[in-house]
């Protein structure tokens, strides 16, 4: 009892000749991770409001730990370096309903289009369904429209229209492990930075109409799951700035409705598939190069490895076609970013 007694003590006096120390671990320590509850139960209710609490930047990551429960609200983060955290892939779920094409009737472009807007570097997403639900709980409507070219400035919006349940601007070097993306239009997964942007997906499922996931830039998926509720194309990218930029595909699953299509692109683009795996209702159709008037610099650049459907009964556009001189094994996370970013660690 009495060594018990004088090591409290020692800490007591510690903390009073160190006050502003002691104060300030207490506190690093008291923050140092977030909860938000939707019950209350948390230090924060909302996500928006976790967000909002935290200093505008920090060389360390910030996480904020969301508990399981259904959070109806639109997301912006304009704060760097925050990992979110669901405590349940399939219970932690954020929802907003949002169409593209009314959203620009009034805004110039396309900050807030989406159901979570990413404008920070350094954003980590684990554990998170994040939806769109404007075309799963569709009504036909009719609204007047600034934007629009017609003369009567109406117009009608389309259930299988843009519907972005991911979209950044100005942002770069995003990650989601263990996510959930779904929404029934196009664009659902829109990370958007064709000059710097790099992002990384592992074992995600995406769904959507067309092009639900259309990376700029450098992407990386692995064991990612993605379903076509509609639309002419599940994949699409933009690497048109940089010759080096690409998206590669790993160990994913694609599935859909009866023939539905794989990708296209109307923009230079560079693809990689490597050992994934086909729905046997995939329609007999290569990524597809869209008719366009922009200018394709560098070619078609669409690579297969070991890529087969379910039943075995290939097609032959994906057989193995890897660039001369590059091997399956030479594609890497390393290979895709180069020095310049290391997901798996940082």
């Amino acid at each position: 009892m009495i060594i018990r007694h004088f090591n409290i003590s020692l800490i007591y006096f510690i903390c009073l000749f160190q006050l502003a120390g002691c104060s300030a671990a207490q506190t690093i320590t008291a923050h140092k991770k977030i909860i938000v509850a939707a019950d209350g139960s948390g230090n924060f209710k909302s996500i928006q409001g976790a967000i909002n609490s935290l200093p505008a930047s920090s060389s360390e990551p910030r996480i904020i730990f969301i508990k399981a429960g259904i959070y109806r609200e639109k997301i912006y983060i304009e704060k760097p370096n925050i990992i979110f955290e669901g405590q349940d892939r399939e219970k932690t779920i954020i929802i907003a309903s949002i169409a593209r094409d009314e959203w620009r009737c009034g805004h110039a472009d396309d900050w807030g289009v989406a159901t979570m807007n990413v404008g920070a570097d350094d954003i980590t997403l684990k554990n998170l369904t994040i939806t769109n639900n404007f075309g799963i709980n569709f009504t036909e409507r009719t609204i007047w429209c600034a934007a629009d070219t017609t003369a009567n400035k109406e117009k009608t919006l389309r259930r299988d229209g843009h519907q972005m349940a991911l979209r950044t601007m100005n942002a770069t070097k995003l990650k989601a492990i263990n996510c959930h993306f779904t929404a029934f239009g196009g664009d659902t997964v829109s990370p958007w930075d064709v000059d710097n942007g790099m992002w990384y997906f592992k074992d995600c499922i995406m769904e959507g109409g067309v092009d639900f996931y259309c990376p700029r830039g450098w992407a990386w998926a692995e064991n990612c799951e993605f379903i076509t509720r509609t639309g002419p194309a599940a994949i699409w990218h933009d690497g048109s700035k940089h010759q080096d930029s690409k998206t590669v595909l790993v160990n994913c699953k694609f599935s859909g409705y009866d023939g539905f299509m794989l990708g296209r692109y109307h923009r230079d683009a560079q693809f990689y598939l490597i050992n994934c795996v086909f729905a046997n209702n995939m329609k007999d159709a290569p990524i597809y190069l869209v008719p366009t008037n922009n200018i394709i610099q560098w070619g078609e650049r669409i690579y297969y490895y070991n890529c087969h459907k379910e039943n075995g009964n290939d097609y032959n556009w994906y057989k193995n076609n890897l660039p001369k001189g590059l091997k399956e094994t030479d594609i890497t996370i390393n290979w895709v970013f180069g020095k310049r970013w290391n997901p798996e660690k940082s």
